[in-house]
């Protein structure tokens, strides 16, 4: 009998052997999961994660699960909802075809590890499959960046819900469910996800701070389909079969290519040479422009107050309400204003949580310079994109002194390109954990925390690497809601 792609699916998922992985896997994921751990210890002072860590505290109840950052205990529900929403709060975590992908299926691998004392290589094994299933299922389906005729020609809907079978694949590993529960396990994750709402986001501004697709209920609905197969609940194996009734189907996809999940599954690992990391705080589609505008700026130590216009050459599909918002009325409008990320670059402040803190979001300087700002679609990126996939073309043409100063990139740093220069070194990661981690984690126990993550698998026990991050519970509650103001008439 032919087995569905579901328990396809399940038998790869209940095979992951930390032995056979490759190096490449075993070093990505972990790479994976120290720029997470960083984007969530930043992400407790911004509102987005503040509110997942106060309603993952109303989920919560007793449990040995933690909110990264914090010293508190709840249940693993309550810690996955929040630390879904703290790894995204700044739009600073790790991009993957589709997109943003670890705040989705983390989380809930995270807490269940914690829970259940999962080895280093447990959960190494599950990020490394997580991260692959989800790879796989979304090249199978549409993609942002799709062209049609010589232009971008976007779907018409869109979104991450299908990264909710890496997400319930990664706590069925780690919960060591039998062999024949785990397919129903993926059975039921197909028929709960969430909607696909990732476009009614785009289109209206100023955005909401659900973004794309919130993460913490998305691990929720992970967790309940993994609980559920346990208690007895039958999933639906042919959810991603059935032509009719498919899955993609209704989530909203037009494209169903079933062969990229399935060719040579177990046997090759794919996302290792897809991860890209982020530099900036800010969405991904202004990072090749502000690496481009940042060594203008830095090269001929042009200061903000000097800067007469700023134009720039974009990528093909940001001529939607979100990107071209230039009424910045809460700190998440900031994270996709391509004006308002643009003056942040020309400011030359270092890249991290201070980039969204409101005294920089509201400062008088950036919201002046904001007006300075125009942006037009480069003429060449359907050619570039088509040419690479990692492609991203910028260009900056920067007016000061009476002078044109002009800078161009293909490749954005932080993703594999042809270019060797692209790609984010561990130890710019480390670089970038540790700024994230500053008043975070204290700077004598940094060491010792980048040293157990890159080294996760002489782990006997993931719950002592998060006991390494813990930090005072009441400073992270009480102190952002002072700290940390949203609108700006507070700032």
């Amino acid at each position: 009998m032919i087995k569905t792609i579901v328990q396809q699916l399940a038998d790869f998922a209940t095979g992951v052997d930390f032995a056979e992985l490759p190096v490449a896997v075993v070093e990505e994921s972990k790479r994976i999961l120290l720029d997470s751990i960083g984007c969530a210890l930043a992400g407790t002072e911004h509102p987005k994660g503040r509110i997942g860590i106060e309603y993952g505290r109303l989920i919560g109840g007793d449990g040995n699960a933690t909110f990264i950052g914090a010293d508190e205990r709840v249940s693993i529900f309550g810690a996955a909802f929040a630390n879904g929403e703290l790894i995204n709060a700044l739009d600073f975590d790790a991009v993957l075809p589709l997109g943003h992908v670890s705040p989705y299926v983390l989380p809930g691998a995270l807490a269940v590890a914690e829970t259940v004392g999962s080895s280093g290589k447990d959960l190494i094994s599950a990020v490394a499959l997580s991260h692959e299933m989800s790879f796989r299922i979304g090249k199978a389906m549409d993609y942002l960046r799709d062209t049609k005729d010589g232009a971008v020609s976007p779907p018409k809907v869109y979104g991450y819900s299908n990264t909710i079978f890496g997400a319930t694949a990664a706590i069925a590993l780690l919960k060591r469910l039998p062999k024949d529960i785990v397919p129903y396990a993926l059975g039921i994750a197909g028929c709960i996800s969430p909607v696909n709402s990732h476009w009614c986001w785009v289109q209206h501004a100023p955005s909401t701070t659900i973004k794309y697709l919130m993460a913490g209920p998305l691990t929720q609905a992970a967790m309940t389909a993994a609980y559920m197969a346990e208690l007895g609940h039958r999933g639906d194996l042919r959810v991603l079969d059935d032509r009719e009734f498919v899955f993609p189907r209704f989530i909203g996809s037009v494209r169903w290519e079933p062969a990229r999940i399935t060719d040579k599954l177990g046997a090759e690992w794919n996302f290792p040479a897809e991860a890209s990391y982020k530099p900036y705080p800010h969405c991904r589609i202004l990072h090749a422009l502000l690496d481009t505008l940042i060594e203008i700026v830095e090269k001929n130590d042009i200061n903000p107050e000097e800067v007469d216009g700023i134009k720039v050459l974009i990528e093909g599909f940001t001529e939607q309400p979100i990107w071209l918002n230039n009424d910045i009325g809460h700190v998440a409008d900031a994270r996709f204003s391509v004006a308002h990320g643009i003056e942040l670059g020309a400011h030359r402040l270092p890249p991290g949580k201070i980039w969204q803190d409101p005294t920089t979001v509201f400062s008088p300087s950036l919201m002046r310079l904001m007006r300075k700002v125009t942006a037009e679609l480069h003429p060449d990126y359907v050619k570039h994109l088509n040419n690479h996939p990692a492609s991203r073309p910028a260009r900056v043409e920067l007016r000061s002194r009476g002078e044109m100063f002009v800078g161009e990139r293909i490749y954005p740093k932080g993703s594999p390109s042809p270019d060797p220069a692209s790609t984010m070194t561990t130890d710019e990661l480390v670089g970038k954990f540790r700024r994230n981690a500053e008043g975070m984690i204290a700077a004598e126990r940094l060491d010792t925390v980048v040293d157990t993550i890159l080294n996760l698998e002489k782990v006997r026990d993931f719950a002592s690497v998060m006991r390494q991050m813990g930090r005072s519970a009441t400073r992270v509650s009480n102190s952002q809601h002072q700290a940390f103001p949203e609108q700006r008439h507070l700032a």
